[in-house]
This record gives structure tokens, sequence and C-alpha cells, in this order.
């Protein structure tokens, strides 16, 4: 499965980045009974990470396509991690589910659409394996005024 998964970052034209180290009290995965859990990963865009609110509408806003393209990159720290954990993304049996917050005003309602930023490009890596539950919901701020932050569940085989 790995070359596979590389071949396809390779012809999406991404590249996994380097898997981000805690900031604060806590390891960035845990290994139990076969589910590997991924602390909420930050997205991070040519080393700067990407900050503000969707929906506002003064110079801290977000677009909604900047915010799906944040949960894109969240998406591919999650992926980092894994690799990072397991040593091989031949590991990894199934995306179970994934967890996203967005740091939105009270009125913006789509969070799903942000959300569907990480959600395809699990699919467009790991095919059916990368399909997952989700949820998906707004929140009035996040860690280092981040756009959005996800973790997720994966399923990894011995």
């Amino acid at each position: 499965m790995t070359d596979r998964i590389d071949r396809k970052l390779e012809e999406l034209g991404l590249t996994l980045p380097q898997a981000a180290a805690p900031v604060a009290s806590y390891v960035p995965t845990v290994l139990a009974n076969g589910m590997l859990h991924i602390s909420g990963q930050l997205p991070f865009k040519d080393g700067a990470l990407v900050t503000g609110r969707v929906g506002a509408s003064d110079d801290g806003g977000v677009s909604l396509e900047d915010a799906q393209e944040a949960a894109k990159l969240c998406a591919l720290m999650l992926v980092a991690q894994m690799k990072a954990a397991l040593g091989t993304l031949g590991r990894v049996e199934r995306i179970v589910k994934l967890g996203v917050f967005v740091n939105s005003t009270g009125d913006f309602t789509d969070q799903p659409k942000v959300a569907n930023g990480a959600s395809d490009l699990m699919v467009a890596l790991f095919g059916d394996a990368g399909k997952h539950a989700r949820s998906a919901v707004g929140v009035p701020v996040l860690p280092l005024g981040a756009a959005v932050e996800i973790d997720a569940i994966v399923q990894v085989s011995a």
C-alpha cells in the first residue's frame, strides 16, 4: 500500500511535511489495540500556520476555499504522523474517524464543506479504506489562532 500512497501523493503534487512535534503536554500519537489515535493537527503552509476565523468579514477572515485547503493541510499532517508512528503507511488498514474543528463565526454553518478538504484527501490517498466517520464542528477559537484543527483514529495492522 505504501508504494501506491506515495505514487498518489506524487500524482497529486503533494509532499508529506515533517510530522509536527507537540506544543504542550501530550504525545502526537497513541497506538492501542490496533487503533492509532492521532492528536489534533494544525494547518501549515510554507512553514507558516494558517490562522483566522472562517466566515469573518474582517482582515482575519478565512474564505470557505482557504478553509478547505487548511483542512487538506491538516490531513497531510495526519498522514505524516501516521508514517512517523508506524514507519510505513502500508500498515494503515482504515481511516476510522476524523474530528474536524473549524474556527468559525457563530453564523457560519458550512463546517462539513470545510471538513471535505480533509475527507476528500483521505479517500484520494487510501481509496475505500479512506472512507471514514466524521465530526465537523464550529468553535470560537483554536490553539494559536489556527483556522482548522483535525484529529483522527486509524485502524492499523500489526
